[in-house]
């Protein structure tokens, strides 16, 4: 347990029996009446939002959650399957838990799991990857840097937008937040 004094961002609440996680939150003491905090709060699960006031001094059940780094392995059907690096546990992740991370993942690398008494919750991975561009069109003559942009497909199968001087086999680095093009490598 937890009182409203004790929010922050990231905490994880176990609010009628499910977890939602603080997206903000805010202290506001009015000149009349008393203090309260304004939270917005995204369910872990099912990642809609809710925005909830809760008195000030109130006691806000929390939940644990355990975030450790994880290998990815391989994809079993559906499934993603990450091994904890300590303990040689394998994990399978459902496809709705990875999101859009499955397409920036590639076999053996690290990701950030969270999970609650077993149960996946999040994956997130570095802010930037580094990928290899399998496939794009080449640049026409007299393409510059600050010109415009080109589909390309990574290694992963994930499409984005790249400049049109990168070409077929180059790495780039990608943001995993947006899919945009950051760089080369």
């Amino acid at each position: 347990m937890a009182t409203t004094n004790d929010l922050k961002n990231g905490l994880v609440l176990n609010l009628d029996g499910n977890l939602w996680a603080v997206v903000e939150f805010q202290h506001v003491k009015p000149g009349k009446g008393g203090a309260f905090v304004r939270t917005k709060l995204k369910n872990v699960l099912t990642g809609r939002v809710l925005d909830r006031t809760f008195n000030a001094g109130v006691k806000v059940e929390t939940a644990t959650v355990d975030r450790r780094d994880m290998q990815y392995l391989y994809l079993d059907g559906e499934d993603y399957v990450f091994m904890d690096q300590e303990t040689y546990e394998q994990i399978p992740i459902p496809p709705s838990t990875m999101g859009e991370m499955a397409n920036f993942l590639l076999e053996g690398q690290i990701a950030n799991i969270a999970t609650h008494e077993g149960v996946p919750l999040s994956v997130e991975l570095p802010a930037a990857v580094a990928l290899e561009i399998t496939q794009t069109d080449p640049g026409l003559q007299g393409d510059r840097s600050t010109g415009g942009t080109k589909p390309a497909t990574l290694e992963t199968g994930f499409v984005i937008q790249v400049p049109l001087f990168i070409k077929t086999g180059e790495r780039v680095k990608v943001d995993t937040r947006t899919g945009a093009y950051l760089s080369r490598v």
